[in-house]
């Protein structure tokens, strides 16, 4: 199926402003049914929950149908969503929860591939609890995280392998199912995160094997609110710090404070917006996700090959990685000219990129760039089009 980008592109009031939003890597914009759908929920009236009269229940009805809207987005269970601020503040939330039964002998993985919100979360767990942090290395400079490594990784003590769907600035896509495998293997858990993945491609917690898999509604047409999806199996046996007059059950016990319950209508939003990219997809929701998701990774592939080629083709310009499964995400530097100024050169073009380690802490540090300014990062998403990689080509040739 291609995209009708026109209608797509349409939906976005922010697009109007003749910007190529070329940032998608670090948020996207919203189309106008996510905004609509936050205003709406502030114009009909909410409450907090647990309330007896008709505004209460309109909240409770939408933190009830955003977990059945991730659920939906990745495959998951609606009563094992459990929903947060952003990834970074849950992320630390199970660490350390799940690390109140570590101890000394005990072992984790992580990987130099992933945003620092999987690493150091885990890494300053385990150092609270006296347990050992083992590294799973990138190869360079294709960029790739070799799933055998694991191999020699994990033991009968490994608690723990923290690994990331897809990296935020090369955009590897490792074989987290092969990794996942290894880990339940051994008798570890898998904490995936998919914050990078889940804007690009169809996600299936199942096929992936992630015990807990996070991702955050910003990173694909949504409010500022994070997740991680779990079986509520596995939620009920962790235990994590709470008020004691909070609510004990799963998920809601891992929450803190009132949740922001027009966003949350937002998220639901956002999931439909997704569901119907594809306008002859059928079934219910979850079927047009797939669909949707599956034309979107497509469209995405294309312009990427366009914009790698033509990055590949100008003067000067180094890409970095070249892994063989990949998001829509270039990473490069330009000869004579920091990232930061690529950047800028870039902005007064109507151009938007970011430069820097991107909180690929790890990864930039293996590059060798972490220290000097990182590099310049594209992302694409689904609503953006060849004008907009022709538009940064040009820009960044003009710099040759």
């Amino acid at each position: 199926m291609t995209l009708d980008l026109l209608s797509i592109r349409a939906a976005y009031p922010a697009l109007r402003d003749g910007h190529a939003y070329l940032d998608g890597a670090a948020g996207t914009q919203v189309p106008e049914s996510v905004i609509e759908a936050i205003s709406a929920a502030y114009r009909v009236g909410i409450g907090n929950e647990g309330g007896a009269f008709p505004a209460s229940d309109r909240s409770g009805a939408i933190v009830a149908a955003a977990r059945q809207a991730i659920a939906d987005l990745v495959g998951g269970d609606p009563r094992g969503v459990v929903l947060g601020p952003n990834m970074t503040t849950l992320t630390y939330r199970f660490a350390y929860a799940l690390s109140r039964t570590w101890g000394p002998g005990d072992e984790i993985v992580v990987s130099r591939l992933d945003h620092d919100a999987n690493v150091r979360p885990w890494v300053q767990a385990a150092e609270r609890a006296g347990a050992t942090v083992r590294w799973a290395e990138v190869d360079l400079p294709a960029g790739e995280l070799p799933a055998e490594q694991y191999d020699t990784l994990l033991s009968d003590r490994t608690r723990l392998v923290a690994v990331t769907a897809a990296s935020n600035v090369l955009g590897t896509m490792p074989d987290v199912a092969a990794i996942t495998k290894r880990a339940h293997d051994a008798g570890a858990l898998a904490y995936v995160d998919g914050v990078h993945a889940t804007p690009h491609s169809p996600i299936d917690l199942a096929e992936l094997g992630a015990d807990f898999y996070a991702t955050s509604a910003y990173k694909w047409s949504g409010p500022h609110i994070g997740t991680v999806v779990a079986a509520p199996d596995l939620l009920e046996t962790i235990h994590p710090d709470k008020l004691a007059s909070a609510p004990a059950e799963v998920p809601e016990r891992f929450e803190t404070g009132t949740p922001p319950f027009a966003d949350l209508a937002g998220v639901t939003a956002a999931v439909d917006h997704l569901a119907g990219l594809d306008p002859a997809a059928t079934g219910d929701r979850r079927r047009r996700v797939l669909a949707s998701m599956a034309a979107v990774e497509a469209h995405e592939q294309a312009e990427l090959a366009h914009l790698l080629d033509g990055l590949a083709a100008l003067p000067g310009v180094r890409l970095l990685g070249a892994p063989r499964r990949r998001t829509a995400t270039a990473y490069f530097t330009v000869d004579g000219h920091t990232p930061r100024a690529v950047a800028e050169h870039l902005a007064a073009r109507g151009v938007n990129v970011w430069n820097g380690h991107n909180y690929a802490w790890e990864l930039t540090a293996a590059l060798g760039i972490r220290d000097h300014g990182g590099a310049v990062r594209a992302g694409l998403v689904h609503y953006n089009d060849r004008s907009d990689v022709e538009r940064l080509l040009a820009a960044v040739s003009e710099l040759g």
